[in-house]
C-alpha cells in the first residue's frame, strides 16, 4: 500500500486515478477547489478542498504521502482559447519547491501530447489546429514541463493523447522514443491506471512518453 497524494482530484483523470488508486488498495488524499464533488466515500480516502497554487496550504498535503499525482485541468471554453492561462506552471512552481522541502521524490504530472517536444511529432494541420483550440493552455503546458524538468524529484511526465469517455481496457501503448510518438485515442481512465501505477511502483523515471491506443 502507497499514500497518494493526487492534485486535480475532482474530475477527469484525477477522479479517475483517485477511483483506481482506492481500488488498488493504496491510501489516497485527494485535494481540489471543490473536493466535495470527488463523491466517494471510501476509509482510505481523505478529500481536502485546496487551491494547488496556494503555497501555504502544500506542506500539510504533502505530510506522510509515498508519491504525488498531478492531475490539473481546465475547462474548455471559447473565452480560454484567447484568454492566457497560467495555472499548470503557477500550481507547478509552488509544488516542486514543497516536495523538495518535504522530501517527497516522486511526482507523475499529466501534460498532454502537443506539451514540451512532442508538438514536434504533430503533422502541419494538426499542430495548427492545436495551436488554434489549445494554445493558451499548451503554452502554459510547456512552462510547467520546463518546471519539472529543471528539479531534483523523481519526475514523470504524461502526455497523453486526445481524451475519450469510456471504461478503457488497460491495452493502451506508453510510447517513450521520440521517434515513436503519434496522435490518437486514449481513455482517461487508461490515464489514470497509468498515473497510479507508476506513483506506486515506478518503472519510468525522468521521461517524457505519449499515451496512446
Amino acid at each position: 500500500m502507497r499514500h497518494l497524494l493526487i492534485i486535480g482530484a475532482s474530475g477527469g483523470i484525477g477522479l479517475e486515478a483517485v477511483r483506481l488508486a482506492l481500488r488498488a488498495g493504496h491510501r489516497v488524499r485527494a485535494v481540489a477547489r471543490g473536493a466535495d464533488r470527488i463523491g466517494i466515500d471510501h476509509p482510505l480516502l481523505e478529500a481536502r478542498s485546496l487551491d494547488a497554487t496556494d503555497a501555504t496550504a502544500l506542506p500539510a498535503a504533502l505530510d506522510g504521502v509515498d508519491a504525488v499525482i498531478q492531475a490539473l485541468g481546465v475547462a474548455p471554453s471559447l473565452q480560454r482559447m484567447v484568454t492566457p492561462i497560467d495555472l499548470f506552471s503557477r500550481a507547478t512552481s509552488v509544488l516542486v519547491p514543497a516536495m523538495e522541502h518535504a522530501g517527497v521524490r516522486r511526482l507523475v504530472a499529466v501534460t498532454g501530447f502537443g506539451a514540451g517536444d512532442s508538438r514536434q511529432a504533430m503533422s502541419l494541420p494538426e499542430r495548427a489546429a492545436h495551436r488554434l483550440v489549445l494554445g493558451t493552455a499548451y503554452a502554459d503546458k510547456d512552462r510547467q514541463e520546463e518546471i519539472i524538468r529543471s528539479s531534483d524529484l523523481d519526475w514523470l511526465i504524461v502526455r497523453p493523447t486526445i481524451l475519450t469517455r469510456g471504461c478503457g481496457g488497460g491495452r493502451y501503448q506508453v510510447l517513450v522514443s521520440p521517434d515513436s510518438w503519434r496522435n490518437g485515442l486514449i481513455a482517461r481512465r487508461d490515464v489514470g491506471d497509468f498515473l497510479v501505477r507508476e506513483a506506486a511502483e515506478p518503472r519510468h523515471a525522468r521521461m517524457t512518453p505519449v499515451l496512446t491506443y
